[in-house]
């Protein structure tokens, strides 16, 4: 979808790349207000990462298995997410700075902010993969009682709906904590 959006860009912009536009210029903008002068070097990877969900929570329209049914995917961004968190936190404010923010507000809070490099990660996987899962499993019932009319809203609901409000928290999410690690 995205190559076929980006595909032939032209000086005066048509239906498609207009669209393309849009959207990069809403993932530009979400970033710039919530990251601030560092908007542009993550920009891409949340861009990518709702664009992958968006069609990934979807993909159940057209007959497939959502991938973010399975641990192991949402896992594997959760991880991406936290790696690109920390990384930044130490990039940003060098070793000792980056170990520093971990006794913020005060040094007694340390334990427990160490525990949240496990929480946070964990918390965008398993929300992530709990409502997709769920849904998945709702509609699969709903298929099995009445398979001719009854999935239809439901379908609406789940897969578009659902599919892409979870794209969205998990982005908002990953926003809002590399946001905190990068605030001086």
């Amino acid at each position: 979808l995205c190559i076929w959006l980006t595909h032939n860009l032209k000086e005066r912009p048509g239906r498609r790349q207009m669209v393309a536009e849009v959207l990069v210029g809403f993932i530009n903008n979400f970033c710039k207000e919530n990251l601030g002068k560092h908007w542009r070097t993550f920009a891409p990877y949340l861009g990518t990462v709702a664009v992958y969900l968006v069609v990934s929570n979807t993909c159940g329209l057209f007959g497939f298995t959502p991938p973010t049914k399975d641990l192991n995917v949402t896992a594997a961004l959760a991880i991406m997410s936290a790696v690109l968190i920390y990384g930044a936190q130490f990039r940003y404010h060098g070793l000792r700075g980056g170990l520093k923010k971990f006794m913020e507000p005060m040094p007694l809070l340390l334990p427990i902010n160490l525990m949240e490099v496990v929480i946070r990660p964990l918390a965008l996987c398993m929300r992530l993969f709990g409502n997709i899962l769920g849904a998945y499993i709702i509609m699969e019932l709903i298929k099995i009682v009445c398979p001719l009319v009854l999935p239809i809203p439901f379908s609406l609901y789940f897969d578009i709906f659902d599919g892409i409000l979870q794209a969205v928290v998990f982005v908002f999410l990953t926003t809002l904590f590399l946001s905190e690690s990068l605030e001086d």
